[in-house]
């Protein structure tokens, strides 16, 4: 690689400026690549919500290690957001969803079959680490490939795409039970048909470039020109035609950065304080809504496989109707909808849990997915957004560490609560979580819909 002395750093500021501001339309492809990655890794997470009972079946672990199979790969994403994210800064964005891809794959396919639940575990958790780098290289990539106002929208579809994978994941075991799959068939071959679109989109990756933001921050120029030729006709000409040496920059400033900026900062802190919440609210309630709906008998077990698909069908809906309606009300708006649904439907839930309305509690269940749908959508958009583009790998696996802490935390120790305290209770107490989110909505962000930063 030929190198010449640095220029004056308006070249490279301006020219991450322009793609910022300059993308074309096509980045929408890009866009929908990446955020499909999120049905892989919504069919792993909870594909094994509706499996648990088979496994429980066979092995009839206690509750301890049957919480730790169901949260070993939020375990195991939370070390995969955080290492993912600073290595998508430092050796690239295409390098790591290639590598993350490769990696669910032979683990997807390894899970399948796992001799005991130990060894379940110790698979879901490794298969975790991927899937937590891979959200948050794919956010960076959405982020540095699409227009403003654009690439929020598309960021806010990865509830809708998460809805999408457990409508398809429940589809599948609906079709299992009906054709009278044997049990222990039934959950192997579920965990790891998730190989299976993890292979289609390695695919459909293989030629997707860097992105020109990453190659200008790196002094990479005349891959960065070629890149902005490929995507956006575009020869970059405020740049020199050979590469530069750009001085390392050190991740630790990431957070002394971001204090810089009240506006940055006071957003960044809500994305985590939303990512905290929304996953909470999720990975209680919603999470065991299939365990929850057999507890209280609701229906028979291919009953409930088709009540919860319905209502992840119908969460799908508010997952696509959310995002439209982001540039019209503003990331506020959506926030304090979401949580404010979120909180009057658990309230609701736990009403019909303490008066034993069977009837009532799958539409309450409705309307939190709904609420939870909007809630979610930009938790991660936020963060990954708002900050520079030096350390938006590292912001983006930050945030989603908020995401995948408390998921781990509650698919793990969940159901030991249900058990100590009750199912009504349970539900009642998970409402503190989007209370906490509407506060934060309402006091702390800023609208930031449309934001710029160079």
């Amino acid at each position: 690689m030929s190198t010449m002395a640095m220029p004056q750093p308006t070249a490279s500021e301006a020219a991450v400026r322009y793609l910022i501001t300059n993308y074309s339309p096509k980045g929408n492809k890009v866009g929908w690549l990446m955020m499909a990655s999120i049905l892989v890794e919504a069919w792993d997470l909870y594909s094994i919500a509706f499996v648990l009972i088979f496994i429980k079946e066979q092995y009839n672990p206690d509750p301890l290690m049957l919480g730790l199979a169901a949260a070993g790969t939020q375990g195991g994403a939370l070390i995969g957001a955080l290492l993912g994210g600073w290595l998508s800064d430092k050796i690239g964005r295409r390098v790591m969803f290639l590598v993350t891809m490769v990696l669910f794959i032979v683990l997807a396919l390894a899970q399948a079959f796992v001799p005991t639940v130990g060894w379940l575990v110790v698979i879901r958790f490794l298969l975790g680490i991927p899937l937590g780098s891979d959200i948050s290289t794919g956010y960076t990539y959405i982020m540095e490939s699409m227009a403003k106002g654009e690439r929020e929208v598309m960021g806010n579809r990865w509830q809708f795409m998460f809805a999408v994978g457990e409508v398809l994941t429940i589809g599948v075991i609906v079709i299992f039970l009906l054709i009278d799959m044997q049990h222990e068939m039934l959950w192997r071959v579920t965990l790891g048909l998730g190989a299976v679109p993890a292979l289609i989109i390695l695919i459909m990756r293989h030629d997707v470039p860097e992105t020109a933001v990453w190659l200008v921050q790196k002094g990479r120029y005349r891959e960065a020109k070629q890149v902005a030729r490929e995507m956006f006709n575009d020869n970059l000409d405020m740049l020199p035609d050979q590469d530069v040496v750009v001085p390392k920059t050190s991740t630790r400033a990431f957070l002394a950065d971001l204090k810089k900026d009240p506006i940055r900062w006071r957003a960044t802190v809500y994305g985590w304080i939303a990512c905290f919440t929304q996953a909470s609210e999720f990975s209680t309630f919603a999470f065991y809504l299939p365990v929850l709906f057999v507890m209280v008998g609701v229906s028979s077990v291919l009953g409930i496989n088709l009540v919860t698909m319905a209502l992840f069908s119908f969460a799908a809906l508010s997952g696509w109707v959310g995002p439209l309606l982001t540039p019209k009300i503003g990331h506020r708006g959506i926030a304090i909808a979401g949580f404010s649904i979120v909180m009057a439907s658990l309230l609701v839930a736990a009403f019909a849990l303490y008066t034993d309305n069977k009837i009532l509690l799958p539409f309450a269940a409705a309307a939190m997915l709904w609420g939870h749908y909007w809630d979610a959508s930009n938790c991660m958009t936020i963060p990954t957004m708002v900050a520079k583009p030096k350390y938006r790998g590292t912001a983006s696996g930050f945030a989603y560490m908020f995401v995948k802490l408390p998921s781990f935390l509650a698919i793990f120790l969940f159901p030991t609560v249900f058990a100590a305290i009750g199912q009504a209770n349970a539900t009642l107490m998970v409402a503190i979580f989007p209370l906490i989110g509407l506060l934060a909505a309402i006091f702390i962000l800023p609208e930031v819909y449309g934001y710029e930063n160079d």
